[in-house]
């Protein structure tokens, strides 16, 4: 079921993650065995997507993915979810993107993508799809596609749309992007980036978003792991805590703290209650194997309204 709010559009990457399970990361030249193999939808515009129908939002994906079974599948594993895939376009000029995990014990992860289609979302792409993004309540973009088409979506959107940001991977991205972001979302590390300075804990987020701010957002969320989000606008910051869980894999709870936080947001929630509800969703996500976004009954939209 979901709810009567405006869209959340979500352009982004579309992959198949393959998660290797290792007692631990080889060194350069080594080879660890041992591993166990584990084959997921992923890519973090899909996930964050899937995390927003499975709060009980309307969302429509924009992408790219290659042509053949792979990118069927991934299609159709969209829609299933409830995710409007109308302006998710095949192309045979690149494989589907894919990402290859390791995860040790303690649940931390490290990642290598391969971008293939995503790599060729264009502004075109862009264009073609502006009347769907001028009309979301919500606009949810990452940094797996290029810049340009991620600029071009950010300008498109309406002036009462949201546009939400997630800085991830790092890259350099133009000031005028910034400018237009309403929230943007960073980690640690891409916070780090984003500023030049080391990122640790609440003080070293606060000092951060600082920072970030200055660039032109409306505002700021610090991803701090265990230790919640830190949220800054020009008017106010807040520390927003994180349930004590039992992390078993961390892949892909920044995507299922995006998406509960915009599917929140087109509902109509403030960004601290929207943040609360995304720690939520990101912690339950550390408690299961894979990038698939668990979402708390309290965090779906049609149990809590």
């Amino acid at each position: 079921m979901t709810t009567r709010t405006r869209p959340v559009v979500v352009v982004g990457s579309i992959n198949i993650d393959y998660v290797m399970r290792v007692s631990r990361r080889p060194v350069p030249g080594e080879t660890v065995s041992g591993a166990v193999l584990d084959i997921h939808a992923g890519g973090k515009g899909a996930n964050q997507a899937v995390a927003v129908a499975r709060c009980g939002a309307d969302v429509e994906m924009i992408g790219r993915v290659g042509q053949g079974a792979a990118g069927e599948g991934r299609m159709a594993a969209l829609a299933a979810e409830g995710v409007g895939t109308k302006h998710v376009l095949p192309t045979e000029a690149a494989e589907t993107g894919a990402a290859f995990i390791s995860v040790t014990p303690d649940g931390e992860n490290s990642i290598i993508a391969a971008p293939g289609a995503n790599a060729l979302l264009t502004t075109e792409d862009i264009d073609a799809a502006a009347p769907v993004i001028s009309g979301a309540g919500v606009l949810v973009a990452q940094l797996e596609v290029p810049v340009a088409a991620v600029d071009r979506a950010a300008h498109a959107a309406g002036p009462d749309t949201v546009v939400v940001l997630n800085y991830a991977p790092y890259r350099s991205a133009p000031e005028a992007l910034l400018e237009r972001v309403d929230v943007l979302v960073a980690n640690e590390s891409e916070s780090a980036n984003l500023t030049g300075q080391p990122v640790d804990g609440i003080e070293g987020a606060s000092r951060a978003a600082k920072l970030i701010l200055a660039r032109g957002p409306r505002a700021v969320v610090v991803t701090l792991g265990p230790l919640g989000a830190l949220v800054l606008t020009p008017g106010e910051q807040e520390h927003v805590t994180a349930p004590k869980v039992h992390a078993v894999d961390t892949t892909g709870a920044g995507d299922a703290f995006v998406g509960a936080l915009a599917a929140h947001l087109a509902a109509g929630d403030p960004l601290i209650r929207a943040v609360r509800s995304g720690t939520m969703a990101g912690s339950a996500t550390t408690e299961q194997p894979g990038a698939s976004p668990i979402i708390p009954r309290s965090v779906r939209l049609g149990d809590v309204r």
